[in-house]
């Protein structure tokens, strides 16, 4: 996997999980605390953690795929 493949990846999975992340803690809060706060804290945490985990995820499956396909 290319270097441009796997930063694309990264952004794309990073972006995802920010606005999914953003919009769960900004319910919680809302619902818990009557506050229209997000956390962006937890958010930007997540989406670092997420686009890192998934990333390395996706490149070793796709790696798997290519060997498995030259047999």
């Amino acid at each position: 996997m290319s270097i441009k493949k796997l930063v694309i990846e990264f952004i794309t999975v990073f972006a995802i999980a920010l606005v999914t992340v953003a919009l769960v803690t900004f319910l919680r809060i809302l619902i818990g605390h009557g506050e229209s706060t997000i956390d962006w804290e937890t958010s930007f945490r997540f989406a670092i953690i997420f686009g890192i985990i998934l990333t390395w995820g996706i490149g070793t499956r796709n790696q798997r795929k290519m060997a498995f396909s030259k047999i």
